[in-house]
């Protein structure tokens, strides 16, 4: 089958979504189908090469929110391009980061092809998890121009959120959660064709410290020396993640201020790229802990997945997810 995939977020935007439909993209290309990707211009970097994968880059107004509208109408119009030249079998939305209407749902499943929508999470999901945020005192929830447009926007761009439900041909939540939540806030019709997949990890990357290979545990040594967490009593705590105000960064350092009082050995590491850095920083040298955390912008897969296995806790704070991939990495790195 040709399968065009259309997602926001594909490498080199890397993050929850990114990875997912990288992997499945791959996949599906691994067992001999197609796979054209319709994804936002810019990102920093070039796609990742893969065979039988192409990716179309289309052009997005960068206002908070909006940009899922105008994204939205853009890969459509490559959809029906790539159409016209090369017919698509299925179209494959990943919500809720592309906006359609009903009637455009509805242009694509007549135009074009069946239409299966993979639901990452709900915008009014974000909202709560912002106002829970607030209420735990996050840094900067009402001054991030990204945040306040959900605050504010949430409930008028749900409805986009309501035209996937009732005009995809497929749903697929990520999570019995997720489902849930759709069904509670969206009341789908009887006949909604729901399935839940859940989201996976590369198990080839994601994997146990091997204690009696050399060179992994020299790896592992070098990476507890750079965060000074070599000594035998010293633990180190690793939290990964998009550094905004939902994800809770704020309350977890002030939980591991409370930590590092009774055992000043112990170190975290915060990696995340994100608006909030400055604002962290500065909370964890007011808390005390300024030279006890540690924060790293980003790292590849391989190095990160050392990160992985190389901590003794994994942390998780955020206010709201679908179905984050952080607990599973940790799950098959073997780190609580």
């Amino acid at each position: 089958m040709h399968i065009a995939m259309l997602s926001a977020e594909y490498p080199p935007r890397w993050g929850g979504m990114g990875s997912t439909v990288y992997h499945l993209s791959a996949s599906l290309a691994a067992r001999g189908h197609r796979v054209s990707v319709i994804t936002r211009s810019g990102g920093g970097g070039n796609p990742p090469n893969i065979e039988g994968v192409e990716v179309v880059s289309v052009g997005w107004l960068p206002v908070p929110m909006a940009f899922t509208r105008s994204y939205g109408r853009s890969a459509l119009r490559a959809l029906k391009r790539l159409h016209a030249s090369d017919p698509v079998d299925v179209v494959h939305l990943h919500c809720p980061m592309i906006s359609w209407s009903a009637k455009q749902f509805r242009d694509c499943r007549n135009s074009v092809a069946p239409v299966v929508s993979s639901l990452h999470g709900s915008w009014l999901g974000e909202r709560d998890g912002l106002v829970d945020a607030s209420k735990n005192k996050e840094a900067a929830v009402w001054a991030n121009p990204n945040d306040l447009a959900i605050l504010m926007t949430a409930k008028h761009y749900a409805g986009y959120e309501r035209a996937a439900v009732r005009e995809s041909s497929i749903c697929v939540a990520n999570s019995e959660a997720t489902k849930q939540d759709f069904m509670q806030r969206y009341s789908p019709p009887e006949n909604w064709d729901c399935e839940v997949v859940h989201w996976g990890v590369d198990t080839s990357i994601f994997v146990p410290l091997h204690r009696d290979d050399e060179d992994a545990m020299a790896v592992h040594e070098g990476i507890r020396s750079r965060y000074d967490a070599a000594s035998s009593d010293s633990r180190l705590l690793l939290a990964v993640g998009r550094l905004a105000a939902r994800k809770g960064y704020a309350s977890l350092l002030r939980a591991f201020a409370k930590v590092h009082a009774s055992a000043p050995s112990v170190r975290l590491v915060i990696v995340g790229r994100g608006h909030l850095r400055s604002r962290l920083n500065r909370l964890a040298k007011s808390l005390g802990v300024g030279e006890a955390v540690h924060f790293e912008s980003g790292m590849p897969f391989e190095e990160l997945a050392e990160l992985f296995r190389s901590a003794d806790l994994v942390v998780y704070p955020s206010y709201y997810e679908g179905q984050g991939l952080i607990p599973l990495e940790a799950m098959a790195s073997a780190t609580p």
